[in-house]
């Protein structure tokens, strides 16, 4: 099988590269997963559907894709968390997380094919940070154990910092028993109270660095991963610390290709509960109903770029839902039934599906690959009124396509929404609403689109007959 032509902007190069994993056909992948210590918001939505975005293009074009993303659940956000509510950390560990896999299955997005805790790796890490203080990379102070920046030369080379300006532009956590400001901790040492676990250097439990490095590699199975992703806010210190750590540990390149994407506004003012403009994944779904409208609007804006969530941006999503939605069902009433001959149809169809594939494989530019959906949305509509002879193989076979390309992003048609109001029932007053018009009695046609309209049926009169939809 032949590799695609996909190329990745990679954060280490600052360059497009052509993707060429280590062991084609398998793609080694690791995406930083949340740390459980709160509801996630939009803006972890935006991560976790990206990056499951890719993991579904990588396999459409053939690849073998393994993929881990992680659970940070031990940390300090979490510790003041559990005493800020008074209750035990590993409660609240428990609680977020059972909500987290609830946002991931209202969003649709499939569980890695692992998804590790950090607590259930301690073993792994204690052997990891043994293994950097024997090389002399870290060293034990005072029950932790720090990392000595210094001794790996190539610090900074994934943020393009040098040492001086990264100790004057960036805040760093002070401790009277680091070697040097930058050092950054591999163990701490627990504090009265904390949740431990037993090391070599004392009670403690792991910094937050070193649990990404141990895992990522333990669960890919290599020391050199061909994808780690996450957000533009790790690049530093997290991600430069994993290379720090991972790099001194093996010798080797730790990651082939850095994927960060942009970050997330709301009406162009950072997300914040102080604020009041924090979105969890659980408000959207409870106003929208649909978690595709989200996805649309993030599909609108490159994965590497900011994006500002506006009320008004997901009303223009959910109206290109529609747009889409509208055309299926009309597909789907016409041709549901038959099965469309793969390769028949082509031409016009067939250019849409390559064109697809062309701005997917371009650094997995989602906006131009929703725009060439749309525009197979509005040949399919003038199609559908025209005189084509092979209007009814190329409109067969477009429903295969439009439901292959919305399967890559992760978008699904045709969903049945609850009403009141039968599709038996719906079809007998379309047929009264047919012998009104021929009768040319068009109040009593107009009455009854009015009250299928107040019950969210959505009429649309065609040259071969009447259409329906619900209305999201």
């Amino acid at each position: 099988m032949e590799q695609s032509k996909l190329k990745i902007l990679n954060t280490l190069t600052r360059k497009k590269d052509d993707f060429q994993p280590q062991n084609y056909p398998v793609v080694t992948m690791y995406t930083c997963g949340v740390t459980v210590y709160d509801s996630c918001h939009i803006g972890h939505a935006r991560s976790l559907y990206i990056f499951d975005v890719m993991r579904r293009y990588l396999k459409y074009r053939g690849y073998d894709v393994k993929f881990v993303r992680n659970i940070t659940d031990i940390d300090d956000k979490i510790i003041n968390r559990a005493n800020e509510l008074k209750t035990e950390w590993n409660a609240l560990v428990d609680k977020y997380i059972a909500s987290y896999q609830e946002d991931l299955a209202s969003l649709s997005i499939d569980k890695a094919d692992f998804e590790p805790r950090a607590t259930e790796n301690i073993p792994d890490m204690i052997k990891y940070i043994e293994a950097l203080i024997k090389k002399g990379y870290a060293y034990p102070a005072g029950g932790d154990v720090y990392f000595d920046v210094r001794k790996f030369p190539e610090y900074g080379k994934l943020s393009r910092q040098n040492i001086e300006e990264m100790e004057t532009g960036v805040r760093i956590e002070s401790s009277s028993l680091k070697k040097d400001p930058l050092d950054f901790a591999l163990w701490k040492a627990s504090k009265e109270g904390e949740p431990s676990w037993g090391s070599p250097w004392g009670k403690g439990r792991p910094g937050w660095h070193i649990e990404c490095s141990v895992m990522s590699q333990k669960f890919l199975k290599t020391d050199t991963l061909d994808i780690h992703a996450g957000g533009r806010d790790l690049i530093f210190p997290h991600h430069e610390n994993e290379i720090a750590q991972a790099e001194s540990y093996s010798g080797k390149t730790f990651v082939k290709y850095w994927i960060h994407h942009g970050l997330l506004t709301i009406n162009s003012q950072k997300m914040s509960k102080s604020l009041g403009n924090f979105v969890t994944i659980h408000d959207f779904i409870k106003k929208y109903k649909d978690a595709d409208l989200l996805k649309i609007f993030f599909l609108s804006t490159h994965y590497s770029h900011p994006i500002d969530y506006t009320n008004e941006k997901i009303e223009e999503a959910k109206k290109a839902y529609e747009r889409i939605d509208n055309l299926m069902r009309k597909l789907e009433q016409r041709y549901g039934a038959r099965k469309a001959k793969i390769g028949g149809g082509t031409g016009a169809i067939g250019h849409f599906k390559q064109q697809f594939e062309e701005y997917m494989d371009d650094d997995f530019n989602t906006p131009r690959a929703l725009s060439v959906l749309f525009d197979m949305v509005s040949m399919c509509n003038i199609t559908i009124d025209s005189n084509d002879k092979e209007k009814d193989l190329k409109l067969s076979y477009a429903i295969e396509i439009i439901k292959e390309m919305a399967d890559v992003l992760g978008l699904s048609f045709l969903k049945k929404t609850p009403t009141t109001i039968s599709d038996d029932e719906i079809t007998f007053q379309i047929t009264a609403r047919t012998a009104y018009k021929k009768q040319k009695n068009f109040k009593e046609a107009d009455i009854i689109r009015k009250n299928l309209e107040d019950k969210g049926i959505i009429l649309e009169d065609t040259k071969e007959g009447t259409t329906w939809h619900r209305k999201l």
